[in-house]
């Protein structure tokens, strides 16, 4: 449901913000006040092109802002979270449109794409205006809304489940009956398997054959430096510390003879004297040990430079070559015993067929029941609404390709005759707008709402109509808002009365400058606007006396 939405500095709107609530709002004001900039300001936060000439004059950018509370929509939240876009059962569509043309959008406080944000607004608003914006005007939302009508849900995941089932059984039936292709492949992972079981190391034997890389590639460095820390702990210059240790133990050990408290002490020099002696031996056997093996670093290089261009040929690290030969291995083993996992993926694929076969004939005979109830109900409904003999034929044309289908096996298109003796035509091409809307408004109230979108908007869904077709319209667009949230922009009075509450849109200029001003009104404010567009430029006690009846008769 939308909860609020914030305009500034857009076309003559200076800044507003409007709260709405549950229900059916109306939109109401003179002629080129601006009333529908609500839903241009809608549009545009649900993805719609924008242009420079959208921003104030005076002005270097519009601000668009709308807050939706989501709760009852599951499809919304899931699609915030896959996102990452979530932040708990509310969510704010925000953009700013520059005067050079460019525009960034944000969901809940993050930038989006243009594109993001109309996924978004589709699951959340449905704009019934122009042709373009119309969600009805798509064959795949009129799917959707037909199988949401019959309920068909759970046949229609079964449906699709058994298709993407049986198309990846052929996909894999493909791959492994490649012919001569499968020979080729068969060769290539041979040979790829051969190198990277001869190269290829487990991690701890990568390691170990690196470090003896390190330690042969150094063998002389390190016999040398150990050498001569050798030298520096126990040679014969005066500063090796083995002889620094033993004057340090002689002349302690006088000194104790003078202070017995200084016996301890002697115990620490005689360790370390131990430490450096095990010290020494240790360097001494090292650097006797360490070989100079040109021939065995030859081949522990050779061994490394064979890693590193598997590395690069399969794009990765050289630790990751080892697990690369399982998976070579697999694809392998999978090819070479083909014939069997064919022959298992032939009876899966004829199952899946037989499956998918029988789940898509149980749909399309729902489909098939609930197209006539809906085509009725809808005809019904625009009877009521001013188009007396118009009808509307659910078409079910059979979708091309004998291979399932994840959506079944029909297509859908909404065919209309708005008058009788005319033949129906889809609904995408009907011609007039005030027409469009209304059948639009007879096929949602047919349908209650069952697509599952948390706010319907309907600009100028009166068009050329007037008296009681226009009072049925009004009365059709509140029973909608008892199910889910209407906005609603007229210029007819009979409409006007049935909202659950009034938004006044009013144009006011200072002789410098226009600028529009919507706002709430009140009981009074409603029976005055209501007087005001009964009789126009002079309003008589008896018009308003006929606006307060009708108000009373809507609101009662």
């Amino acid at each position: 449901m939308l909860t609020s939405l914030y305009v500034r500095q857009f076309a003559v709107v200076e800044e507003a913000e409007v709260a709405f609530g549950p229900g059916l709002t109306v939109v109401s004001g003179e002629t080129g006040a601006g009333k529908s900039l609500l839903v241009d300001a809608l549009m545009l936060l649900a993805g719609a092109r924008a242009d420079s000439g959208m921003v104030r004059a005076g002005s270097d950018r519009a601000e668009l802002a709308a807050e939706f509370d989501l709760t009852g929509l599951p499809d919304a939240l899931s699609w915030l979270r896959q996102e990452e876009l979530d932040d708990g059962d509310t969510c704010q569509l925000r953009r700013v449109i520059r005067t050079e043309g460019s525009s960034r959008g944000w969901i809940n406080g993050r930038p989006a794409s243009l594109a993001q944000m109309s996924a978004l607004a589709a699951l959340i608003v449905e704009i019934h205006g122009q042709h373009e914006h119309q969600a009805l005007l798509s064959r795949q939302h009129q799917m959707a809304l037909l199988d949401a009508y019959a309920g068909n849900e759970e046949r229609l995941a079964r449906v699709r489940d058994t298709a993407r089932a049986w198309r990846d059984a052929v996909a894999r039936i493909r791959t492994l009956s490649g012919g001569d292709d499968r020979e080729r492949q068969i060769e290539l992972l041979a040979h790829e398997l051969e190198e990277l079981e001869r190269w290829a190391l487990a991690p701890s034997a990568l390691e170990d054959l690196e470090a003896q890389h390190r330690r042969l590639a150094n063998a002389g460095r390190l016999a040398e430096g150990a050498n001569g820390i050798v030298e520096m702990l126990d040679g014969e210059s005066e500063f090796a510390i083995g002889r620094a240790l033993l004057r340090a133990h002689a002349e302690l050990s006088r000194l104790s003879e003078l202070d017995g408290t200084l016996a301890p002490l002697l115990e620490l020099l005689d360790s370390a004297q131990i430490q450096v002696g095990e010290a020494v031996d240790g360097l001494g056997r090292y650097a006797q040990d360490v070989e100079l093996d040109p021939e065995r670093l030859a081949e522990v290089d050779t061994h490394l430079t064979h890693l590193h261009d598997l590395s690069r040929r399969y794009r990765l690290p050289i630790e990751e070559l080892f697990a690369k030969a399982d998976e070579v291995r697999g694809r392998l083993a999978e090819l070479e015993g083909a014939g069997e996992a064919l022959d298992r993926l032939a009876g899966e694929r004829d199952r899946l067929r037989k499956e998918y076969d029988a789940a898509a004939a149980t749909l399309s005979k729902a489909r098939s029941e609930a197209a006539g109830r809906l085509g009725a109900s809808v005809a019904a409904l625009m009877g009521e609404l001013g188009m007396a003999g118009g009808r509307l034929e659910v078409s079910l044309e059979p979708a091309e390709g004998d291979e399932p289908d994840p959506h079944g096996r029909e297509r859908c298109e909404l065919l209309v005759s708005a008058n009788p003796g005319q033949p129906p035509r889809p609904l995408r091409k009907v011609a007039s707008g005030g027409e469009l809307a209304r059948i639009s408004l007879a096929i949602e109230v047919a349908t209650l709402g069952n697509d599952n979108i948390g706010c319907m908007i309907f600009d100028e869904v009166d068009t050329g109509i007037g008296g009681a077709v226009a009072e049925v319209v009004g009365q059709k667009l509140r029973a909608l808002g008892e199910r889910v949230q209407v906005l609603c922009v007229t210029h007819l009075p009979q409409v006007a009365a049935q909202g659950h509450s009034h938004l006044q849109v009013a144009k006011e200029s200072d002789g410098e400058a226009t600028r529009t001003r919507i706002r709430a009104l009140n009981d009074a404010g409603r029976r005055d606007e209501l007087s005001r567009m009964l009789g126009g430029v002079e309003i008589t006690k008896e018009t308003r006396a006929h606006a307060k009846k009708m108000l009373d008769r809507a609101q009662g």
